[in-house]
């Protein structure tokens, strides 16, 4: 006897002994508690059927739902074969649904769909969700995620009738240059590839679908496709129980549903030279049910695929696999002449009955495991809606993000610190769009997408740069799409890196860095797997500390990266992006902005407008609504920059203050002739920062300074103040070919000097004490704020849009015009501050002159709500903001802060009147709005040039449109 056959039937010796040895065989996950009735059903089901109906059981023929002409050879089927089941290939959904209720409708004995989605529904159907591919999902280290991909996919096979997703794949992918599952393979490690399987399957179980684990018995480690050929594997049998076998040896205890047998060649487990292992009675019945003990559903891979087709007839190949232990013929050259030659089979005694009931009543088995006892037409009412949902996204989200992998991180090169220290400069290789990526990076510094059609002049421009990240990105269609570098990107790239300090970002499969010959260079490697737009964002967030890395490489890149490697970054505390549904609010709900702002809009209470909403720590609504001016010529984009107004108050000069306060330079009580030597003698000398900053000063609320610049008779700008061109004396720009004296801050201050005081101590909103902690500011460090706020705050935050004087920075067609000022400047004012006494002091004032974005105002606004954090720079103290943020005179109706604005204390206020009350922001009057709360993690940001073309329009205020809006963001919170 050869050593095989002994080898055989040692294992046929065993597995008969299994029941005397007390180890209890798996039960066969087909059947459900209610086993009474379902045997009984699935006992009438089968004695009703003739021996054509049953054997036509076995076959699952393949449609293409976008082909007409296979949707009549499916129905043929039905009338003459009797197949037991169908799978869909490429199509869509709602064509797809409608032939299923059509055939289930034909069809005798109800039909069992299969579907390949091992990604989603995407794999073979348009209009419908991918999640990311298995080698992604390897790479992420919760494997509850894994659990919820899982589910996900089978809430969506689910709602378009499909019983039995061909997934997971089990095939531990030892062989990079493997043509067939590279990416459809959860890595290399077999430990993890099991463990990743076994979520995957419990989230499809939980969602009622039937797994198929394949490709029985590992199709991991071939060079060769088994659509064109049959691969084979030269491993010894030890090696494939223990490495190629061993998820199914976990998978089987736990329930899995079917195993599906793949075309290859397997010697060391079948004696027969070339006979695929889908057709070998020795690796399906000898190893798969009696050694390994598994009683469930058996599928052949497709049977037209040459790696079981080739040198064969049809119909020959579909008896053999059956006689070999299939229970179910997939994808027949011919179903026809296959079910004659079983058929023929079973007359002549080649297959007894008893086979033959074994496959059928467990094919009756799971049909009532799937419901099709009582079968409902599928409902195709918002079905493209449903199988796109915000929950879908939120946790695509979720597992891009996860999946991050830092490979390499020289010196902590990731994530990026320092911003204000840094120059960047992105280079994109691949032949994939990398603007996603790009767009992303520029919501957290300043980033130059730099190009250049040779390797010298790249280099060159590279020069100006210290922080360098190359983006490589490859189409993310497909799985089996090419992943390498071209010799010419591999050349730049090793240049590069030998030059700059180089951060590589790998948006394709990892193996693309083994034609890397040296990494020594490389100062970090990031790898987001997939080049979907999601993976870019969530790569870039990565890079810039709005996010963790947490993800570990699912194979080995040399020997310099094993399989696990991965670095954990730090979070930053940059505002990340993403769905609502991942920070607790829906959707659906804070879709309502949108129709508030349209009504807005539409009724020309402001031409335009930008709106943000933030919670814990992540950006989740970013829109932008209408056009700058109503002849809506400009559209509002992300990088469309605003006058603040009022919010230079709590932006700009607040936290310099704190600032100073910190450093036990002034503090509550500090009075204003401390501050400002010049009001001594006068009745505002003891006025205490305090209540300058709570508007309980007494001060007027507002001096129209201009007035007394103009000629008393015509109103025209008097040539005592102003100049059409800049000269030593006249240097201050108040617009367009408008300079006024520079030294009209002096006139200003003794202006508010000698202004009287109200009369009685009460709450009275003034810009007056803004006025004068510009000065104070200004003279204390000898640098104009627009200097100071740059260096102290905007620069390290990353707020490259925010500032005074943005004409100076940014093209004017980028900036939302405020007004026609037709009272002093006589024309369109775009880019110049609106206030007027703010354009007084040349756009720089403390009570106004800042210019901004709703992203870059939220960076401020999060950073107080971390506490006085943000990019890894410690800004201000917690306490310090606290103690700025406190309501002291409550008990006088003043609801004010020290500076901050607070939420009404009785009907009338800033808010909709549904915040906390730990809660702070400000109001400006161009139509801004910035708020945050602590207590729910809240940011709220709205801009808009409500005053274009006239500022006495007050509608936006009338109907209270910014406060409607944060009522919308309350009601969205689900927990």
């Amino acid at each position: 006897m050869k050593l095989k056959q002994l080898q055989t039937f040692f294992i046929f010796f065993l597995f008969l002994l299994i029941p005397f040895l007390g180890v209890s065989q798996p039960k066969n996950p087909l059947f459900t508690e209610d086993y009474p009735e379902q045997k009984q059903w699935v006992d009438s089901i089968y004695d009703s059927m003739n021996l054509k109906q049953k054997v036509g059981q076995l076959f699952m023929a393949s449609i293409w739902s976008k082909n007409d002409n296979e949707a009549d050879s499916i129905r043929k089927h039905i009338r003459e074969n009797h197949i037991g089941g169908i799978i869909f290939s490429k199509g869509g959904p709602v064509k797809q649904a409608q032939l299923t209720n059509e055939f289930q409708e034909m069809s005798e004995v109800p039909l069992l769909v299969g579907m390949d989605a091992e990604w989603g529904l995407a794999m073979r159907l348009d209009s419908t969700y991918a999640l990311p591919w298995n080698m992604t999902l390897g790479a992420i280290q919760n494997d509850q995620l894994i659990e919820e991909a899982g589910a996900a996919i089978s809430r969506h096979a689910r709602r378009v009738g499909v019983h039995f997703n061909f997934a997971p794949v089990v095939d531990i992918n030892t062989n990079p240059e493997n043509p067939i599952i590279g990416n459809r393979s959860f890595g290399e490690d077999k430990l993890n590839v099991t463990e990743k399987s076994l979520a995957f399957m419990k989230g499809m179980h939980r969602e009622g679908v039937l797994s198929s684990a394949k490709h029985f018995p590992g199709h991991g480690d071939t060079d060769s496709d088994s659509h064109k050929t049959l691969p084979t594997i030269n491993f010894s049998s030890e090696r494939i129980d223990g490495v190629e076998l061993y998820p199914y040896k976990k998978l089987i205890p736990e329930g899995l549903s079917s195993v599906m047998v793949a075309h290859l060649n397997v010697p060391a487990l079948e004696s027969e030279n070339g006979q695929p292992a889908s057709l070998s009675e020795t690796i399906i019945t000898d190893i798969l049910k009696k050694k390994m003990g598994f009683n469930g559903l058996i599928f052949t891979d497709a049977l037209d695929m040459k790696g079981a087709s080739r040198n064969k007839e049809p119909g020959e190949v579909d008896l053999e696999a059956f006689k070999a232990g299939n229970d179910i013929l997939l994808m027949s050259e011919d179903i026809g002449k296959a079910s004659e030659s079983i058929i023929e089979a079973v007359n002549s005694g080649e297959i007894s009955e008893d086979r033959l009931e074994l496959s059928v009543k467990k094919i009756l088995y799971a049909k009532y495991k799937v419901g099709l006892n009582e079968f409902k037409p599928i409902d195709t009412n918002y079905l493209v809606k449903e199988l796109n949902t915000a929950r879908d996204k939120a946790l695509l989200e979720e597992l891009f993000e996860n999946a991050v992998t830092v490979v390499k991180n020289n010196k902590a090169v990731v994530p990026v610190k320092k911003i204000e220290k840094k120059k960047i400069a992105y280079v994109n290789f691949g032949n994939d769009d990398g603007s996603a990526f790009l767009k992303q990076m520029k919501k957290y510094a300043e980033v130059d997408w730099i190009k250049a059609d040779n390797l010298s002049g790249l280099l060159k421009k590279l020069d100006n740069y210290n922080y360098v990240i190359v983006g490589f990105h490859k189409p993310d269609g497909s799985p089996w799409s090419s992943f390498k570098f071209s010799d010419k990107e591999l050349v730049w790239l090793h240049e590069i890196s030998r030059k700059n300090k180089t951060v590589l970002s790998l948006f394709a499969r990892p193996y693309a860095l083994l034609d890397i010959k040296s990494f020594a260079n490389l100062e970090g490697i990031i790898v987001g797997y997939q080049n979907n737009t999601v993976a870019q964002q969530k790569v870039a967030q990565v890079l810039f500390g709005a996010a963790d890395a947490k993800g570990r490489l699912p194979v080995s890149i040399k020997n310099e990266f094993p399989v696990g490697t991965g670095y954990n970054t730090n979070n930053l505390q940059r505002l990340s992006y993403g769905m609502p549904e991942t920070v607790g609010m829906n959707s659906a709900k804070l879709s309502k902005i949108d129709s508030i702002v349209d009504f807005a809009i539409e009724k020309k209470m402001t031409p335009g407008a930008q709106v943000l909403v933030a919670r814990k720590g992540k950006i989740v609504y970013q829109k932008n609504f209408g056009y700058q001016t109503y002849e809506k010529e400009v559209p509002v984009t992300d990088t469309t920059i605003y006058d603040l107004a009022s919010l230079t108050k709590i932006l700009a000069t607040l936290p310099l203050i704190m600032e100073l306060d910190e450093k036990d330079e002034l503090n509550f009580d500090t009075k204003l002739v401390e501050l400002l030597p010049q009001f001594a003698g006068s009745d505002k000398e003891n006025i205490r920062l305090q209540d300058m900053l709570m508007h309980y000063a007494r001060l007027q609320a507002w001096i129209p300074f201009y007035i007394s610049t103009l000629e008393p008779k015509t109103r025209k700008l008097s040539e005592t103040y102003y100049k059409k061109s800049p000269s030593d004396n006249f240097n201050l720009e108040v617009a367009n070919n408008i300079y006024i004296r520079d030294d009209i801050g002096d006139t200003i201050v003794n202006i508010i000097k000698k202004s009287d005081l109200e009369r009685s101590l009460r709450y009275k909103y003034s810009d007056l004490p803004y006025y004068l902690l510009k000065y104070y500011i200004e003279g204390y460090y000898g640098e104009s704020l627009n200097e100071l706020t740059q260096k102290h705050i905007y620069e390290r935050l990353g707020a490259t849009y925010t500032g005074y004087l943005p004409r100076t920075r940014f093209d004017s067609l980028q900036i939302a015009p405020t007004e026609y000022d037709r009272l002093w400047r006589n024309q369109v004012v775009r880019g110049f501050v609106h206030d007027q006494g703010a354009a007084m002091q040349g756009g720089i004032g403390g009570h106004a002159g800042l210019f901004s974005t709703a992203n870059d105002v939220a960076k401020l606004m999060q950073t107080y709500m971390n506490g006085g954090s943000y990019g890894g720079d410690k800004f201000l103290n917690e306490e310090t903001i606290d103690k700025y943020n406190t309501c002291y005179y409550c008990e006088d109706n003043v609801r004010r802060g020290v500076g901050f604005d607070k939420p009404q204390l009785s009907e009338a206020g800033p808010t909709c009147n549904c915040v906390s009350m730990m809660s702070f922001g400000h109001s400006g009057f161009t139509g801004t709005f910035a708020w945050a709360d602590p207590e729910e993690e809240i940011v709220y940001v709205f801009l808009s040039n409500r005053t274009f073309p006239d500022s006495n329009n007050r509608k936006l205020i009338r109907e209270d449109i910014r406060a409607e809006i944060q009522k919308i963001i309350y009601e969205s919170i689900d927990y």
